[in-house]
């Protein structure tokens, strides 16, 4: 096994993604992201705007609407519209997700800065409608990808806040192995709750490569956050997400 370094398995999933529709933003730190997330919200509503960008009060609204959340809260809201009170006195229905594919906009970035208690660079984040819904933890070759299970748990109890709190899916891989998972308000993943994706024959796909083809297929990955994920709404603390081939 050749060794790979975690910078080049990271540029290597980058370029995968682009191959795949992904458009590539660069995003250095959290008010890059709210940046971006206001120009894709407004591409995604834009008949109910009716062509007039949120103003700069009405998407302070849209983020305190947004912000401080649980998990559990963030992934009802992700799938739910929100009533704007316009500037002019007028409302309009919001929302953040469209079930019909071609009308959501994929982007991969990569190395965002967050200051939480610790100043934490995330590896690979998928984004769709500027929301961050897909978090991607990456080792090196030969290391054990459990570790990024723990990267993560640390990054959501020291930094994971606001509009990344609508995280719904993390992948963690090595390149060589690879594992999915939803995001929940547990203080720990339970790694017997993370799943290798597999073919009909049962046969894993564990090669990040193969596992972006089919796995990170923008389609199916649609269908994933609004077909194939179930909220808890009994314990309100939890999405959970079927093992599928």
């Amino acid at each position: 096994m050749s060794y790979q370094s975690e910078a080049e398995l990271e540029k290597q999933l980058i370029a995968k993604l682009q191959t795949q529709g992904y458009t590539y933003v660069r995003l250095n730190e959290y008010k890059d992201l709210e940046a971006n997330f206001r120009v894709q919200l407004n591409l995604l509503n834009k008949n109910v705007l009716e062509g007039k960008d949120l103003s700069d009060k009405e998407f302070e609204r849209v983020l305190t609407y947004l912000n401080g959340k649980t998990v559990y809260q963030s992934a009802k809201q992700l799938r739910d519209k929100f009533v704007l009170d316009r500037d002019d006195g007028t409302q309009v229905y919001l929302y953040f997700l469209d079930e019909a594919p071609e009308n959501n906009t994929y982007q991969v970035t990569n190395q965002v800065t967050v200051q939480g208690k610790y100043v934490n660079r995330y590896d690979v984040t998928i984004l769709i409608n500027g929301l961050p819904l897909i978090q991607i933890e990456l080792k090196r070759r030969g290391v054990d990808i459990n570790r990024a299970i723990d990267q993560i748990d640390r990054y959501r109890l020291h930094s994971f806040k606001e509009l990344f709190k609508y995280i719904q899916i993390f992948v963690v891989s090595n390149g060589v192995e690879t594992r999915y998972f939803a995001n929940t308000n547990e203080s720990r993943i339970l790694k017997s709750l993370t799943f290798y994706w597999t073919k009909e024959d049962n046969e894993r796909i564990n090669i990040l490569d193969n596992f972006s083809s089919a796995f990170l297929e923008k389609n199916r990955l649609l269908k994933m956050l609004t077909k194939y994920m179930v909220i808890n709404d009994t314990d309100k603390s939890d999405s959970y997400l079927f093992e599928l081939k």
